[in-house]
């Protein structure tokens, strides 16, 4: 069985300007690529949902930035999971529901890389799943280190990358899976 395709958060928010300064302007090209890909091949695909518990958020319950973006509305065949912390493992029957169905291998894209896609990513790999992260289908955004300097969007996706490279994914690009 072809890996499962798990796209994090893709949600009406991440395109608005208050969302924050980014990189990979490509990634939803990418993403819709893999996806178009994983569909003609009638492949589990997951989309996951960050639905928050604070009621101002952009990601609340209702509010339009908390809908799918309209080129990755789920169809009726295709999983859907929600959360309310970055990690989807936490809080849901997700590695159940891949485990009845005999998935050991996930691909992940989506975003913020140093945020959902990072700490899905390192669950995964923790749980026993044969994880990748496909590099050029996430993307970050800039974000104040904790000495207080300004890192690019670039710097904050690289080192996630680097993170989840040492000991809990494999890191690849789009093409490779579409190869």
């Amino acid at each position: 069985m072809q890996p499962a395709l798990m796209i994090i958060d893709m949600q009406a928010a991440m395109r608005r300007p208050e969302a924050g300064v980014r990189n990979n302007p490509q990634a939803e090209t990418n993403i819709s690529a893999l996806l178009l890909h994983w569909r003609a091949l009638k492949q589990p695909i997951i989309h996951i949902r960050h639905i928050s518990r604070s009621a101002t958020s952009l990601f609340a319950a209702g509010q339009a930035g908390a809908a799918f973006q309209a080129a990755f509305l789920p169809l009726p065949t295709e999983a859907v999971f929600e959360k309310n912390v970055p990690d989807v493992f936490t809080h849901s029957n997700l590695e159940h529901w891949l485990h009845v169905r005999g998935i050991c291998d996930l691909v992940i894209v989506g975003v913020s890389t140093n945020n959902s896609v990072e700490s899905t990513a390192r669950s995964a790999g923790n749980l026993g799943f044969n994880t990748r992260v496909v590099a050029d289908a996430c993307f970050a955004f800039e974000q104040t280190d904790y000495n207080g300097i300004k890192r690019s969007a670039d710097e904050v996706h690289a080192m996630s990358l680097a993170n989840l490279a040492a000991d809990y994914a494999s890191i690849i690009k789009t093409h490779e899976l579409l190869s």
